[in-house]
Parts: C-alpha cells; sequence; structure tokens
C-alpha cells in the first residue's frame, strides 16, 4: 500500500468512510418518509433526489477530507482520474428497491490505490449494519469479524444474484443462468443491491453470488469485503475479478468450481 497508505491513515480513512456512509444512510430513511421522486434513466435503471443529494454530500465530505483524492461515482463523477488513489461511491445502491419503499438498498464507498481496492464499507441503514474491510486485515459487520459459510456442496447452497438494467433489449444476460441454479442449488434469491449481495456472501447469509454487467461502485467496496470474509471472487471462467471487468463470481470458496462449471457450460 505505500509509505502513504500505511495502518494508521487507513483506520483512520475506514473510521471516515463508514462515519459519512451512516451519516448519509440515515439521513436518507428519513427524509424519505416525507416524499419521494423518482426520474428514469433507462428503462428499467431509476434515479431519485436521493441519490444526487447522497453523492453530493459524500463527493463534497470526501473532497474536503481527502483532497489530493481522485472520486468515481454513479451518477457522472469522475474527478482527478490521474491520481494514484481514488474513491469509489455507490451514493445508494438498491434504487429500484429504494423508490418502490422496499427497504434492501445501502451506501457502497470504497478506496482504490494503485488500481487495487484496499478499503471498503457497505452501510445498510435500514438495518444499521456497517460492513467494512481493510486489505489484509480481515472482514467485519459492525465491528465484529465475519467469515463465508461452511457450505461445501451447490444442492445445499443458498445463492444470489440480479439482472442487468439492459434485459429487455440484450440477448446477453444470466436468464439462463438463473434457470439453471434454481434447480441445482437449494434455492436462488434476487434483492437488487449488488452491493449487499456480496456482503452477505461474505458474512454466510449466501454461498454463491454471481452477476454480470455491473459497474465498479457496485462491487469495489463489497468485492474486498468478500474477500477478507474468506471468500473467492473471479470471472465466470476463472480469471482474476476486476471491478471494471464485466463478471463476477463471488463464493465461498468450497462451491467457487461447481458454480464455475455450470456457467461455463451454459455459455459453450
Amino acid at each position: 500500500m505505500g509509505r502513504r497508505f500505511g495502518q494508521k491513515l487507513m483506520l483512520r480513512s475506514l473510521d471516515f468512510a463508514a462515519r459519512l456512509a451512516q451519516q448519509v444512510g440515515d439521513n436518507i430513511v428519513r427524509r424519505s418518509r416525507r416524499n419521494l421522486r423518482v426520474s428514469f434513466k433507462g428503462e428499467i435503471d431509476l434515479v431519485t433526489k436521493f441519490d444526487r443529494d447522497a453523492q453530493k454530500k459524500i463527493v463534497s465530505a470526501l473532497s474536503r477530507e481527502f483532497p489530493d483524492h481522485g472520486i468515481l461515482s454513479e451518477e457522472d463523477i469522475n474527478r482527478k482520474p490521474a491520481s494514484t488513489a481514488r474513491w469509489i461511491v455507490d451514493p445508494l445502491d438498491g434504487t429500484t428497491n429504494f423508490a418502490h419503499g422496499l427497504p434492501i438498498w445501502a451506501i457502497s464507498i470504497g478506496l482504490e490505490v494503485n488500481e487495487e481496492v484496499i478499503l471498503g464499507v457497505v452501510y445498510d441503514p435500514n438495518r444499521h449494519e456497517t460492513f467494512s474491510a481493510i486489505k489484509n486485515s480481515g472482514a467485519r459487520l459492525n465491528g465484529k469479524m465475519i467469515g463465508v459459510s461452511s457450505t461445501r456442496k451447490l444442492d445445499r447452497s443458498l445463492l444470489v444474484t440480479g439482472f442487468p438494467y439492459d434485459i429487455r433489449r440484450s440477448e446477453r444476460n444470466n436468464l439462463r443462468q438463473f434457470g439453471e441454479f434454481a434447480v441445482r442449488a437449494r434455492a436462488v434469491r434476487r434483492l437488487g443491491s449488488a452491493a449487499l449481495d456480496l456482503c452477505y456472501t461474505a458474512c454466510g447469509r449466501f454461498d454463491g453470488y454471481w452477476e454480470m454487467k455491473l459497474s465498479p461502485w457496485d462491487q469495489a467496496a463489497g468485492s474486498l469485503i468478500l474477500k477478507e470474509a474468506g471468500g473467492k471472487i473471479t470471472d465466470f471462467g476463472g480469471r482474476p475479478f476486476n471491478i471494471y471487468g464485466d463478471e463476477v463470481l463471488g463464493t465461498n470458496g468450497l462451491i467457487h468450481r461447481q458454480m464455475m462449471d455450470v456457467l461455463r457450460r451454459l455459455s459453450g
């Protein structure tokens, strides 16, 4: 991580990011009880005033605290892209759920240094759950260490996925995969927040997760939390995971090969 990002600075940065996510998330919950306005980015992809307001607060706070760092965020923010340190932010992951009053959404903040995510925070204000991780320091939920499940067989596994926003237009989607896993696993769920899917896999609520066509802010923090919890994360073919890539397969490690075999067979 280099001298600039020693353990003391990392802990301070993690604490700042966690408190920021909590403040913004709790504020969204309070304000959203009054009124909700929704607009559309695409046929399915929604954006609310709360996404924009949350992003403004997070970006402003990070810029003040870390003026030399870049920031990449969902709603068209890309500041100082050449910086070696960059915060990657999803101000409200799970907007469709939020817009429908379904309390499954989160705020995700990750720190990338030299193209590697080294810090991650995902906050669920509806359950007051803060998932966090620092590279090589393990993963935590509300300050307590967490780890992946010990399930070894796909047919005993609870899986989760999400569907791409262009599912109405593109033939490249995961509907066949969903059907195949539905008859091979114990069950498959679809929550609507990639950040929480990764964190729930990290703490053993799910055994495996797969999705395609995500953006870096959807998975930057959650992917680190899963890895630090002892999980395994790759693309569908087993190649190294990249937050800027097109595929994510995250598991407890024990069913990774079994899930990958299904995905490879369907893509062949």
